[in-house]
């Protein structure tokens, strides 16, 4: 029988989301990774993997904990509550000075080299399921006769997630909460219907 971790996994699973978050993952180097989190190179291993594999789990880690909005913005019971509320808690994540600047999947892997690409492909295929959740939503919206027939719901799935990509890159620039609210209440002036 081994020893008892002498650390909380899911502590320490935070706060190497939130080095990631910072950094990116090439950022983001294994000293960077146990200092945060509290233990040393061979517990990391032992209880996370890899650097690859500790960060998918910290991505998992965001779409449960900073993200989980998303999921609870999909149930809204109309799309243009979808969107509204997506925007909002976009922006309320971005602004939220507890949370690192930005979006985790939008620069964690934006400035990689080739060893990288594996990582890169997970968050595109991370980003893209976002769309494809808002498209099937703003689909069920047009069969309930809450969108008007025709929308192009692809095209409208992508725009929302353009503009909460967007929001991310702006807070990252240092955009205020107030200024990213005004875009976010701009941006829902071109809803259709």
């Amino acid at each position: 029988m081994g020893r008892p971790r002498g650390f909380d996994s899911d502590e320490a699973l935070d706060r190497a989301m939130e080095v990631f978050w910072r950094h990116g993952y090439e950022g983001a180097t294994i000293p960077n990774l146990t200092r945060a989190m509290g233990i040393n190179r061979p517990s990391l291993y032992a209880a996370f993997g890899n650097k690859e594999e500790l960060f998918r789990k910290a991505l998992d880690r965001y779409a449960a904990g900073p993200t989980a909005f998303a999921r609870e913005a999909l149930a809204e019971p109309t799309a243009r509550r979808v969107a509204e509320s997506l925007l909002r808690g976009a922006v309320r994540m971005a602004a939220d000075g507890r949370n690192p600047r930005g979006c985790l999947l939008v620069h964690g892997a934006l400035a990689c080299g080739e060893q990288a690409e594996p990582v890169r492909r997970e968050l595109a295929v991370r980003r893209e399921a976002g769309v494809s959740a808002i498209r099937e939503r703003f689909e069920r919206a047009v069969r309930e006769n809450d969108l008007p027939a025709g929308t192009d719901c692809a095209g409208l799935a992508r725009y929302v997630a353009t503009v909460i990509y967007g929001l991310a890159v702006q807070a990252a620039s240092g955009a205020t909460g107030d200024e990213l609210r005004r875009a976010a209440e701009l941006a829902m002036r071109v809803w259709p219907g």
